[in-house]
Formats: C-alpha cells, structure tokens, sequence
C-alpha cells in the first residue's frame, strides 16, 4: 500500500512539473505574441534600400620624409674660415656653404695654375718651330709631356682647394646652424642639415588585401592635425617589394606636392587611398537599432516589421553601407522604430506629414 502511494506522488509531481513547463512556458511568449498581432498598425516612416557604387577607401597613417635629405659635412680637418648659410635659407646645388682654411691649397692652387700656362706657352712654341727645323720632335714631344703632367698637377690642387668648400648637393632648404666661424671640423661633423622639401615623401602600411589595386599613380589624400580642414593631395610612387609575414601589410612611398612648404620632415599624417569602385547596399544610418555590439533593423514585408540583424559597413553622411541582413529593394523603418513590436503591423506614413505634427 505504501509502495502504491508512493508511486501516485511521483506521477503527481511529474504531471505538476510538465504543467508547469509547457503551460507556463508557452504562456510566457503568448503575451507578446498577442500582443504584436492584435495592437493596431503603428505609423512609420519606412524607406527602401538602394543600391550605388562607392569606391574602396583605406586609411593609414604615415610619415613624411623630404624628397632628399643630407647632413652637411666636411671633408677635411679644418678651420671653418666663413658661413656662407643662412638658417632657413633656399640654395642651389653647388652652392658654397661653408669655406675652411684653405690658405695652403689656395697657393698651391695658384702656383699649378701658373705652371700650366707656361708649359702650354713653351709647348706652343716648340711647336711652331718644330717646321724650321729649329727644334726636334723629340724636344717638342718632351715639351708636350711637361705640359701634360703639369695640367694633371693643377687638376689635383683644384681638387685639394675644392675639399675647403662646402657645397650644397642638391637644391633644397637649409636647416639649423651647429657650428661658428674658427671651429675645428672634421668629417662626420654636422654643420647644419640640408632638405629638398619641394615634395615631400610619405610612407604608410596597408593591408595586403589592397595589393590588388596598388600601382604607381593612384591617388591618396592626407590630412593632418597641424592643419585642420586642409587635404594635401598627391599619389603613389612606389609599392615595396615585400610584404611584412608578420603584420600582412606592405609600405607604400606616396610624394605630396609641397609648393608652400607646410609640410616638413617627421610630421604624422592620416591617409585615405582609394581602390576599386563596387556596388553597395544603402540605408539611412537613422534606421539601425543597435542592441549591444550588434546591429539591427525593422524590415517591412506584407505591413508587418521584422526585426533583423545586418552586418554593417561605411558610414557616410548620415547613410550606411549593409553588408549582410538587407537587399536591394527591401523596405526598412527609418523612422518609429522605438514603437514597432517584432512582427507587428505598421502603415507607411509621408516623413512630411511626421515633421508638421511636431
């Protein structure tokens, strides 16, 4: 008897528990249920998704490097005689910057010079005597090495003189002064730098996934902080030849005109590069509702709104690349989304007639 009592309790109470689970539970969802399909259409405004090409955009960020760019240096060992520089200054190439004492080479220079033009006068009389007779071949010949050697001679005293002068390489801008006249300067002392800043380069990474579209000429835009509102405009010059195993991207060298000379060496730049032109889903930004890290719209079929989650893109003003969840064509609720219900019925109303009833 008691085995038999026991046994009606247990299936009571699995009876009580199944109740419990699928009356309950379904009880639970029937409210909203209910609720979305007996509440009256809400009215929103709803728009539909459309379909334009946009281009492809990277942004990076990257470095600026003047087109040339040396230390001035000497050299020799040598006394800094005069600075022909100015801080700031533009020069030319072969410009004199800096003369060292050259007194020694001076003279020596002058000395070769001197025994050149009599070598070549004592040659160029032999010469004209050689058809009297008044002389032999073999002097005038003897001659004409003397005058050889010694021109060789004056070609090593030019080179000797011109070590005492500092020039500029290449054209460009001087930059700070690290010496003074009577200083003792050897090779490898920095007398001042020297920049070529008529375009500056710029060096930045991108993803390799890009690589399909990089080539020499493709335009790029930076910005930077210094300069708000401005866009320097210029493009690729040159694509590395590798790509970094570790990161999967790749340098790319850009040049920038630099016609006012704004930018300089060393400044931290924000570059946009434009790839390839692709056909992309759109829908005004106002129609996303975000739930969490997760992205959501009302899509309308048949008057009734159902909430989907997309994968989103770009934004751009206010609109916002779809790339995943919304077709070309679909309708989605733009405006009302914080009164529709999942499954629930609405009715397209003109966004006009909403703003005059504000």
């Amino acid at each position: 008897m008691q085995k038999l009592i026991t046994t009606i309790v247990v299936l009571a109470a699995g009876a009580l528990a199944a109740w419990l689970w699928f009356g309950t539970g379904q009880q639970d969802d029937m409210p909203e249920r209910v609720a979305a399909e007996d509440r009256p259409a809400v009215a929103v405004v709803m728009v539909e998704a459309t379909q334009r090409e946009l281009v492809d955009e990277v942004e990076a960020l990257g470095t600026t490097r003047a087109r040339e760019a040396v230390e001035i240096t000497p050299r020799i060992t040598s006394v800094i005689t005069a600075i022909r520089f100015r801080e700031g200054q533009r020069v030319q190439a072969g410009d004199v910057l800096v003369e060292l004492d050259n007194a020694e080479e001076r003279a020596a220079l002058a000395e070769a010079e001197a025994r050149v033009i009599d070598s070549r006068a004592q040659f160029r009389r032999a010469s004209e005597l050689l058809a009297s007779k008044t002389v032999s071949e073999s002097q005038v010949q003897q001659l004409e090495a003397t005058m050889n050697a010694d021109e060789a001679r004056l070609e090593a005293a030019r080179a000797r003189f011109e070590q005492s002068l500092v020039r500029a390489p290449f054209a460009g801008q001087i930059g700070l002064r690290q010496v003074s006249p009577g200083s003792l300067v050897n090779p490898g002392t920095v007398i001042t730098t020297l920049d070529d800043l008529s375009t500056v380069r710029l060096d930045f990474t991108v993803p390799e996934s890009f690589l399909g579209v990089l080539e020499a000429g493709l335009s790029i835009s930076a910005q930077s902080v210094a300069f708000e509102g401005r866009s320097f405009d210029g493009e690729v010059r040159t694509v590395n030849t590798r790509v970094d195993p570790v990161t999967r991207a790749i340098t790319i060298r850009a040049e920038l005109p630099n016609d006012h000379g704004l930018l300089k060496p060393g400044m931290f730049l924000t570059v946009r590069l434009a790839g390839q032109s692709r056909l992309r889903v759109m829908i005004p930004e106002a129609a996303l509702v975000p739930e969490g890290d997760r992205q959501r719209v009302y899509l309308v079929r048949d008057g009734r709104a159902w909430q989907t989650e997309v994968v989103v893109g770009r934004r751009l003003r206010g609109e916002v690349e779809i790339l995943e969840g919304v077709r070309p064509g679909d309708s989605v609720v733009v405006e009302g989304t914080q009164k529709v219900a999942n499954g629930g019925k609405v009715t397209r109303v003109d966004p006009v007639a909403v703003l005059s009833r504000r």
